[in-house]
């Protein structure tokens, strides 16, 4: 019993599974059942083809009625017949089109919209290029569904349907004979289906695989370049592509025996109707006309049956595809992207006292790995401190917890008494400005990316932050100034510059709490001086949090925190840390100095 009910709840959970993806057509319904409509009459239209055909050779031999008594009569009604079936056929294929191409859009949208709202974990066990494929050749799949397949596969079906009954009103006799082969065929595409749409899902995994070769190592290029790996990385770019051949032949090889089969025992069974209907001509039960329309219908029948199982095999492609696309729309977001109140988000908060509590924490990717255990920091409203310690000891990890990339297993981190979790998620963000040791621009112009920090900025705003950023200096020596593009991941700038524009986006968004990891640390002393002067400016009336290596860059802090093995065992001014017998601060700043001097 067990084994027979689990095929059949799986087979339920596939198409129930589709629903969502059905959903995406319903707001242009009426164009898809207009669209429909005009299949119908596409399909009655196509019908009478072979009843003309028919009473051509009636006419011919002299077997008249009252519609059709002259072979230019009948020529004249195909005329007709053939206008009708062309308009009905065009406005059948726009209006589908029409519904595929904006369902498509809005499934992309909303993919890309949920793949955005995703946490740091889900980004962590995903690569960019498989993402990317989702969004497009996933998505493409089913937009040649939705497009043609699908009218395609219910054109098919009607034209079985249709065909058959008025054959089995023509001649009972012969559309029994003929119709015998139909479960054969029914039971045939259910087996063939099912292997069809497990190894198409397979085909686009792999092609999958194929793009985030592709992603990364055009991400990464100067690293290709540098240790001339372009051979090795286009072979490993061609051994996946052939296992992307490999699969796709796989499929192609089912799908072509299955079609195969089909018109085998399709041609097979018309060549056997067309003996017996001969034998029934001979016998003057049927004429040379009825005949032909028969077979002509068969032929059409035929045809529909055949094309049905490679619209099939297309179909469970597209089970496939869709399998990949809702399992990210399935995962589960850390934010709506639904409209919220503008003022709210953007409404700053007063720090008075930002808290870690006993702390404990490990990424989700690896659990058994305790970054913090037992932090405990506090930082007053306004304050500068500073996170020190070695590589490792979960500095850069206590700011990614103030900002909620990651949940923490345990303790308490609070605003104001408040804990963050009890925040919205997008106005604690708002309100947390992060300036990177490694800047990622947008490769746009430059203006663009000071303004990612307020999408709404006015131009005086950009200026005056590219300003007090001490940007300006070198974006005005550049012949385009704000409009010079910056290149993949800014490329085009030195790193002083691209630290500047960072601290210039975070000046136009004016966040109440400032994060700096590491924003000096791999700058020359030029490029460093003209940074420290903008990070001041930054730093003004603001509750800063820096983290860095290099310790002579933080003498001037409130209070520093000395992290090691995952919690805070030290923590003062400059001043009262020196002061600490055998303390690790006085160690941290005693081996730098050491290393300045070799």
């Amino acid at each position: 019993m067990t084994d027979i009910s689990i095929p059949e709840k799986k087979s339920k959970k596939t198409f129930q599974q589709l629903r969502p993806i059905f959903s995406f057509v319903l707001p242009y319904k009426w164009k898809m059942i207009i669209g429909l409509i005009f299949l119908m009459c596409s399909i009655v239209t196509s019908l009478t083809i072979p009843v003309l055909s028919g009473k051509f050779l009636d006419v011919a031999i002299g077997k008249k009625d009252i519609i059709f008594g002259s072979i230019t009569q009948v020529g004249v009604w195909f005329a007709l017949v053939l206008i009708i079936q062309a308009f009905f056929s065009f406005f059948r294929i726009f209006l589908f089109s029409q519904v595929s191409e904006r369902a498509m859009a809005d499934i992309r949208t909303k993919l890309y919209s949920k793949i955005l709202t995703l946490p740091f974990t889900f980004f962590e066990q995903r690569r960019v290029g498989e993402l990317n494929s989702r969004l497009s050749a996933d998505v493409s799949q089913l937009q040649d569904t939705v497009s043609f397949s699908l009218a395609e596969f219910i054109r098919q079906i009607l034209t079985i349907i249709v065909g058959t009954i008025y054959l089995f009103i023509q001649s009972t006799q012969l559309t029994l004979f003929m119709v015998m082969i139909f479960p054969v065929l029914v039971i045939l595409a259910i087996i063939f289906g099912k292997y069809i749409r497990k190894m198409a899902k397979k085909t686009q995994d792999e092609l999958a695989t194929a793009n985030v070769i592709v992603e990364e190592t055009f991400q990464s290029i100067q690293a290709v370049k540098s240790f001339t790996n372009e051979n090795w990385e286009k072979n490993r770019y061609q051994s996946t592509m052939k296992n992307v051949v490999n699969q796709a032949l796989k499929v192609a090889i089912f799908r072509g025996f299955f079609t195969s089969f089909v018109i085998a025992i399709l041609f097979g069974g018309l060549v056997l109707v067309l003996g017996y209907g001969a034998s029934l001509v001979s016998e003057g039960k049927m004429s040379v006309g009825d005949l032909t329309t028969f077979i002509i219908f068969s032929a059409f029948i035929g045809g529909s049956l055949g094309g049905t199982s490679e619209l099939y095999g297309q179909l469970q492609k597209s089970l496939g595809a869709s399998e990949r696309i809702l399992e990210i729309l399935e995962e589960k977001s850390e934010y709506s992207l639904v409209e919220m109140d503008e003022k709210e988000q953007n409404k700053p908060i007063t720090i008075q006292q930002i808290e870690f509590k006993e702390v404990h924490f490990s990424y989700p990717t690896r659990t058994d790995v305790k970054v913090l255990s037992g932090l405990n920091l506090s930082i007053k409203g306004g304050q500068k401190i500073a996170i020190v310690g070695a590589s490792g000891v979960g500095k850069s990890t206590t700011m990614q917890l103030l900002s909620r990339y990651y949940d923490i297993n345990s303790g308490e981190i609070t605003i104001n008494d408040k804990n963050i979790s009890d925040f919205d998620l997008i106005h604690l963000r708002k309100n947390i400005g992060l300036v990177p040791q490694e800047i990622l621009l947008f490769g746009g112009t430059i203006r663009e990316n000071i303004a990612y920090g307020k999408p709404n900025a006015t131009e005086q705003e950009i200026i005056e932050a590219a300003e007090k950023a001490y940007a300006m200096q070198f974006i005005n020596d550049f012949p385009e100034k704000l409009d010079t593009i910056v290149g993949e991941r800014g490329v085009k700038l030195s790193g002083g510059q691209k630290q500047r524009i960072a601290i210039a986006r975070a000046i136009l968004k004016n966040p109440t709490i400032l994060i700096l990891d590491e924003a000096t640390s791999s700058l020359d002393a030029e490029s460093e001086k003209w940074v420290q002067l903008a990070l001041e400016v930054l730093m003004k009336n603001r509750t800063t949090i820096i983290i860095a290596h290099r310790l002579a860059t933080i003498k001037q802090a409130d209070k520093i925190y000395v992290l090691e093995n995952g919690k805070s065992v030290e923590f003062g001014t400059h001043e009262d840390l020196l002061q600490k017998e055998n303390g690790i601060y006085k160690k941290l700043v005693h081996l730098q100095a050491q290393g300045s001097r070799l």
